[in-house]
């Protein structure tokens, strides 16, 4: 069975270079600070280095109920781009990229998330684009505050 790929994709300047702003993404250890309370959100293998082929478990909750997630460092390019892609979660599929471009005396972060959601587009419609939406308006939230208080 197919499904159909959704794309979110989201764009913020930061005031830093990507050589200053890739190694704050590329730490899973900040990664719960950029991922709202109501998802319950901790990294439960935390890895020595990260590079292409590293995995990463999580665990959350999902409205309520709990979920173990697995991504793969898939493309690593630092300080420029990288991707990772659910091995095991909550999506059919869940491919993120991360890029960073240097612009005008900061970076362009781009994320470019492509998912496919088990249950097909009612549930993509009434609820997963949703929750997506409040979780990249909370991440870019936490990010200007992070990247402000660094300048």
């Amino acid at each position: 069975m197919v499904s159909k790929l959704y794309t979110l994709q989201r764009e913020q300047w930061i005031p830093k270079p990507p050589e200053e702003v890739f190694p704050f993404f590329a730490s899973t250890g900040n990664l719960e600070s950029l991922t709202p309370d109501w998802l319950h959100f901790h990294v439960i293998s935390e890895p020595k280095a990260i590079e292409r082929g590293t995995k990463i478990d999580y665990k959350l909750r999902i409205r309520g109920v709990p979920v173990r997630w697995q991504s793969e460092i898939t493309v690593w390019e630092p300080p420029f781009r990288f991707v990772d892609e659910q091995r095991r979660g909550p999506y059919r599929t869940w491919i993120h990229e991360h890029r960073f471009e240097p612009r005008a005396e900061g970076t362009l972060v781009t994320d470019i998330v492509r998912y496919a959601v088990v249950g097909g587009p009612l549930i993509q419609r009434c609820l997963v684009s949703k929750d997506l939406v409040r979780i990249f308006d909370y991440r870019q939230k936490q990010l200007e505050k992070i990247f402000a208080e660094a300048s």
